[in-house]
């Protein structure tokens, strides 16, 4: 099964090819969530500041019942935080709140705050900034590995000349019908793993006709199919749910995808509507 393959890192450490997401699951719910998914053979849980869950998650690592050694647990900077010493502060409040020694992952969330997000001030210092406290945390142990997450070529560029630790990881907006080949291809260049996160899309995909078609072939579902296609481009997919039985589904993707079918799946017209998401930044909406 997809859940006990990794991908490597640059620096070394293995992370499990296939992720669950935990966007919008309240933290009274996300300790469920973990449990429920490792049970089902899931071994990376991902979430954020932002989500207000990481207590919800980090109980759920503990109750899990597996060594913690072997849960990969991702989190992210706020991405209003753009000063070394609120990043390090932050950080050291993910360890809390999470309730843990280390932290497998943590990722800038975003190159700037959600509410000036696409604005054309790219808080480069800051990121900077923010960046060398992934890096001061990273070296003493408190990270096991460092990235960015919502950034463009400009953002990126402005981290790699300035670092001394190369982030091994960007997560991306990325899955059939909006798939950033050229960001993906500039990341991966830099050694960096690219992680897909709303891989259907957020649920827009469930009411495409030819994805739904494609996926009838296949004999699948089309979040699987979706999963599929993010993996075969060399991705980590992070599909969101609490439903144990969408968790079972995500991860029966151990099927190929014909060349052919890849191909045509990579030219289909971008969503250019998000539904009641669309409202949040990294869907083109604004908060507020």
């Amino acid at each position: 099964m997809i859940v006990q393959d990794h991908y490597r890192l640059s620096n070394g450490v293995e992370i499990p090819k296939l992720g669950l997401g935990t966007w919008m699951i309240p933290d009274g719910a996300a300790g469920r969530a973990v449990i429920d998914a490792v049970g089902l053979g899931y071994r990376h849980v991902d979430t954020a500041q932002a989500y207000g869950n990481e207590a919800g998650v980090g109980d759920g690592v503990r109750a899990a019942g597996v060594d913690r050694d072997q849960i990969f647990v991702t989190t992210k900077l706020a991405a209003e935080v753009k000063d070394h010493a609120g990043a390090a502060a932050a950080i050291d409040g993910s360890l809390r709140a999470l309730g843990l020694d280390h932290i497998d992952l943590m990722l800038i969330h975003s190159p700037q705050p959600w509410m000036r997000f696409g604005d054309a001030d790219r808080f480069l210092d800051g990121n900077r900034q923010a960046w060398r406290a992934l890096e001061d945390a990273y070296e003493a142990g408190k990270l096991r590995s460092i990235g960015l997450s919502n950034f463009q070529q400009g953002d990126l560029e402005n981290i790699l000349a300035a670092c001394s630790v190369k982030p091994m990881v960007h997560q991306v907006l990325a899955h059939i019908s909006n798939t950033p080949f050229d960001l993906i291809a500039f990341s991966e260049q830099h050694g960096m793993l690219v992680e897909a996160y709303s891989p259907i899309a957020h649920g827009e995909l469930l009411g495409n006709a030819d994805v739904a078609a494609m996926a009838g072939r296949y004999g699948v579902s089309i979040p699987q199919l979706s999963i599929r296609y993010t993996l075969q481009l060399g991705l980590l997919p992070l599909p969101k749910t609490a439903n144990p039985a969408h968790m079972r589904d995500n991860a029966a993707v151990d099927f190929v995808i014909s060349d052919a079918d890849m191909d045509v799946l990579r030219g289909l017209p971008t969503i250019q509507d998000y539904g009641e998401a669309s409202v949040f930044p990294v869907y083109g909406g604004r908060l507020g």
